[in-house]
Formats: C-alpha cells, sequence, structure tokens
C-alpha cells in the first residue's frame, strides 16, 4: 500500500511539472464552480489551452464531447434520444464537476433545480440524471469562453432566472 503512495504521489509530481506551463489557464478554469486541480488538468490535457483552435465556436466542444442530446429527425418530426458515447476521459470529469458545481449556491445550481423540474421533478432519478447531463454541458460551454476569452467565469447569481423573467424584482 504505501508503495502504491509512493507511486501515486511521483505520478502527480510527473503531472504538476507538465502542468506548469499552463497555470494561468488553469487558474482560469478554477474560478469556475466545480473545477478543481485535476478537472482542470483533464480538460486541459483533452482539449488544450486554446480550444478557439480547434473548436470555431462554443456549440461545438459539447458536440465533440458528446454531452449533447441525441437527435433523429424523420418526415419532418424531431425524436430526441439518448446520447452517443464521446470522450471516455472527459465526459465522467465533466459530470463529476456538474456534481460538485451544483452543490454551490449560484447560477449553475439554479440551472439544474430548473432542468429537473423540467425532465419530471425531484423524486424521479431520470430527471435528476439528465438535469445534470445538462448542467456539464453548460459546463463545457462556459470552459470553452474562459479559455478563448481569458476572462475568469462572473457567475450570473442564484436569481438570474427570476430577475431575467422580472427585471423590476430586483
Amino acid at each position: 500500500l504505501d508503495q502504491l503512495d509512493a507511486m501515486i504521489g511521483a505520478l502527480d509530481e510527473q503531472i504538476e511539472q507538465l502542468m506548469h506551463p499552463f497555470c494561468a489557464r488553469r487558474a482560469l478554469l478554477a474560478s469556475i464552480p466545480g473545477i478543481g486541480a485535476g478537472a482542470s488538468a483533464t480538460v486541459i490535457s483533452e482539449i488544450g489551452a486554446d480550444p478557439a483552435a480547434c473548436f470555431p465556436s462554443a456549440e461545438h466542444l459539447p458536440s465533440w464531447v458528446r454531452l449533447c442530446p441525441g437527435n433523429h429527425e424523420s418526415a419532418g418530426k424531431r425524436h430526441h434520444g439518448a446520447r452517443r458515447t464521446g470522450n471516455q476521459h472527459l465526459q465522467p470529469v465533466l459530470v463529476e464537476c456538474a456534481w460538485a458545481a451544483v452543490r454551490t449556491d449560484g447560477y449553475l445550481r439554479e440551472y439544474y433545480r430548473r432542468q429537473v423540474r423540467k425532465f419530471g421533478g425531484f423524486r424521479s432519478p431520470a430527471a435528476n440524471k439528465k438535469a445534470i447531463i445538462a448542467v456539464a454541458h453548460k459546463l463545457i460551454v462556459i470552459i470553452w469562453h474562459v479559455l478563448a476569452t481569458g476572462r475568469p467565469y462572473q457567475d450570473l447569481g442564484a436569481d438570474y432566472f427570476t430577475t431575467r423573467m422580472d427585471p423590476d424584482k430586483e
């Protein structure tokens, strides 16, 4: 067990050395709720430090990661289906980050609550899972914008949806 701990420590040091040139980018990602040091290293290693170079818009990145809902259209009718399998390294990390993000007060928590209600309520396990995938989708879009613009994340606030619907409530 001690030998495994030593090996893990050595690997962590190696990862830190390799990620040292991306300290500024990791600090930007740390401004997003739910994203820690390990998640930021995974995100940068999978999509790069400048996602705008590979993905022309914020919509292309979630599509590549496969965090978009399935869509099938036939005879003018749209059928929504399951997500396709995507990046096996990035998807689970983003889902874990989404679970962490909804546990902090702010925009992403309120977005999660709205999505759960949309998908069937808090008693439905399927609604919780669909909503967390929607939050992971929102998170990867936020990641693209933060890395593309070079500005830290500015939370819209937990009251974003109420003030958007009724601006007089401020």
